[in-house]
């Protein structure tokens, strides 16, 4: 069997390693648009972002490593069409790949905001170039906006103050990561932005982006309000990579639609962040976008490359790091889930807490306790549904 892996990042690379691991001797060939090795992409909000790691740091594996798993990596080419039922990907320069099974793992693309293209100082953050560029720009009396308060806006403007930079944060939701996390812990962590000097500017759209002979300028709010700016990181979101899989008659949602095996049509899988997935155990479809999501995930699909049968049904994981706060979350937090600290204490920064609705708990959160979030771990039930 041939395999064609569409993205080698963290969840194809994790997928071609598990592939050999499980005994697939075929060929085997991961095609990336990054002219870079495989690399990681949570430091780079934080550790690269910084200037604590060169980019080799992130690198995912060594030279030697990659050699073992006798792939052929094809990089600098950017897949433009998939035939499914050839399952044949064509790059931009033409070239065309074929094999047996095709496993699309193309990650996510950030969301832009209008104007933001002719504008010199305006950033997003997806990849190694993204924050090595913006590294460059981030020197001593910067005047930072970064622009959402979700997971990637938060770590951003933490890094940036702990540069010494003036950061001001704006966002549509009334705290940082409040849709993510319910209002107990973003509360928490707003005010710990708060403390460390950000300037908040949250529950307000920002209108649009202001320049200067063609820098930006600031960012004016839909107040009225402009918010003096050197730099900006535009931090919004972001959507599946699938542009690219348009007409070719896979289901596109929120991702790369698949079934519980993480096929999405017969011989083609996807793995990452852009697959969309049917949890069995939680009976609805889900997208996961974390790192452990990205390893784990790829375990089941190479295994169901190979031809077994196992449903991929996970309970949900991520963390996040801003300032000295550690924050790790297992299941699904939601806004409306009521908050109870079992261990520790809020006031005192490391607590543990259980997150439940309906009288089931759904997550569990440590902040500071990671340890204490892993024991609690086992409370939150998500299993296959069994039938009488």
């Amino acid at each position: 069997m041939d395999v064609l892996i569409v993205g080698a990042s963290a969840a194809g690379l994790s997928t071609a390693e598990a592939l050999r691991r499980l005994g697939h001797d075929g060929r085997l060939t991961l095609l990336d648009a990054e002219p870079h090795l495989p690399y990681d992409r949570p430091p780079l909000s934080k550790q690269v972002l910084a200037g604590a790691w060169e980019p080799e740091r992130a690198r995912l594996r060594g030279q030697a490593q990659l050699d073992a798993l006798e792939a052929e990596f094809v990089r600098g080419e950017r897949a433009v069409s998939l035939d499914v039922a050839g399952r044949a990907v064509t790059t931009a320069s033409g070239r065309v790949l074929r094999a047996d099974a095709v496993v699309l793992a193309t990650g996510l693309t950030p969301c832009r905001l209008p104007g933001q293209g002719g504008l010199a100082g305006v950033h997003v953050l997806r990849g190694l170039d993204d924050a090595l560029t913006l590294r460059a720009h981030l020197t001593g009396g910067t005047r930072l906006v970064v622009v959402g308060e979700g997971v990637l806006g938060g770590e951003i403007a933490a890094t940036a103050r702990g540069l010494g930079l003036e950061v001001t944060l704006a966002g549509l939701g009334p705290a940082v990561l409040g849709d993510q996390l319910g209002p107990f812990v973003s509360d928490l962590l707003t005010r710990t932005h708060a403390a460390r000097g950000v300037r908040l500017r949250l529950g307000v759209a920002v209108e649009s982006l202001e320049g200067e002979g063609g820098r930006v300028t600031g960012v004016r709010l839909a107040t009225g309000e402009t918010l003096p700016a050197d730099v900006v990181v535009v931090a919004v979101g972001s959507r599946p990579a699938t542009g690219w899989l348009d007409g070719s008659g896979l289901a596109l949602g929120d991702g790369v639609e698949c079934d519980s095996r993480c096929r999405a049509a017969e011989g083609v899988y996807a793995v990452g962040d852009v697959a969309s997935f049917h949890h069995e155990g939680l009976g609805r479809r889900l997208r996961l976008e974390n790192r452990t999501n990205a390893t784990e995930q790829a375990q089941t699909v190479a295994a169901n490359v190979l031809g077994a049968d196992r449903p991929y049904t996970p309970i949900p994981y991520f963390w996040t790091d801003q300032y000295d706060v550690k924050i790790q979350a297992h299941g699904l937090p939601s806004p409306a889930a009521e908050v109870t600290v079992t261990e520790g204490d809020p006031e005192q920064h490391r607590f543990a807490a259980l997150y439940r609705e309906g009288g089931q708990v759904t997550a569990v959160l440590g902040w500071n306790m990671p340890k204490q979030a892993r024991l609690l771990r086992r409370q939150v039930l998500v299993q296959p549904l069994t039938t009488a």
